[in-house]
């Protein structure tokens, strides 16, 4: 895979692109905003093997001493996408890419200083 990272080095403007294999695609994330311990939100955009936009949105509620991060995407399916969401489960697709994503969130928050490891 193919990855290139543009504009800003952090925060809003900076830019994502990948290209792979039919399993991986093409696209393309940009933030447009953050709001450090808040908020992040994310145009994200894919091309192939589906073009599409999902809104995605990252906000983070502290409570006592953990922090809750809620990750949702959002976005308008054509009909090819929705033919498979009916033979496929998405979830057991992609769910999996959601913990592992949100792990490693975890890990480089505690590397950092930002959580302890008993957080979840």
């Amino acid at each position: 895979m193919k990855q290139t990272y543009e504009g800003a080095p952090a925060g809003k403007g900076a830019i994502y692109t990948w290209t792979g294999n039919a399993q991986v695609g093409q696209g393309r994330m940009e933030i447009t905003e953050s709001r450090p311990n808040e908020l992040i939100r994310i145009h994200l955009e894919f091309m192939k093997p589906f073009p599409g936009v999902c809104p995605t949105e990252f906000t983070f509620t502290p409570r006592g001493n953990e922090i809750l991060v809620n990750w949702t995407m959002n976005g308008k399916h054509t009909f090819i996408p929705k033919a498979v969401g009916l033979f496929m489960n998405m979830n057991k697709m992609i769910g999996g890419q959601f913990e592992q994503g949100l792990a490693q969130m975890k890990a480089v928050a505690e590397s950092a200083g930002l959580l302890t490891a008993t957080s979840k």
